[in-house]
């Protein structure tokens, strides 16, 4: 299972390579640009601060708000993606590029927790509403590795700290 640093991180990455590499209007993407990645790519485990809260009042939480629940399917990545198109059509780039950089960093969550394993341990529910089926490869565990995740933070970190440090643009992120 991802932890958050990996879901944060691997986010942060993500975006900050397409910044680099691909954006054509850079502006767009400043350190704000991507503490927002960072945190949208934690953005579906709400659920558990919502279970945490129901614990302590004694609430019964419905299915779909349970971990791995309505915020780990595409509809909820699609709650941020509309907005973004909407707020680039009436030329509000900067505000577009928020929204966007939200629904991929939701959406790339839920395709990690597919492939690592994460979310509800049945699976995500890609077709939601549609169906409640769920789908999963969980390769962590297929390799009998379920406890590694600690490992790959560190190495998620270490390598993208060498990285800025090579390119010289360790500076960028202080």
């Amino acid at each position: 299972m991802p932890l958050a640093v990996t879901h944060v991180l691997l986010t942060i990455i993500a975006v900050d390579i397409y910044r680099d590499h691909f954006a054509k209007h850079k502006r767009y993407f400043t350190l704000h640009t991507l503490f927002i990645a960072g945190l949208a790519g934690l953005l579906p485990d709400i659920d558990i601060v919502f279970r945490i809260i129901a614990d302590f009042f004694s609430f019964d939480v419905p299915i779909l708000l349970q971990h791995g629940g309505i915020t780990h399917t595409l509809i909820f990545g699609l709650i941020f993606l509309i907005p973004g198109f909407m707020l680039l059509k009436k030329e509000q780039k900067r505000a577009a590029t928020y929204f966007f950089v939200i629904a991929f960093g939701i959406t790339f969550h839920i395709f990690l927790d597919f492939f690592l394993g994460g979310g509800a341990y049945e699976g995500i529910m890609w077709f939601w509403p549609l169906s409640t089926s769920t789908y999963k490869l969980h390769i962590l565990a297929a390799l009998g590795l379920p406890n590694i995740p600690e490992a790959i933070d560190a190495l998620i970190l270490l390598g993208w700290l060498w990285h800025e440090e090579v390119k010289h643009k360790i500076k960028d992120f202080i």
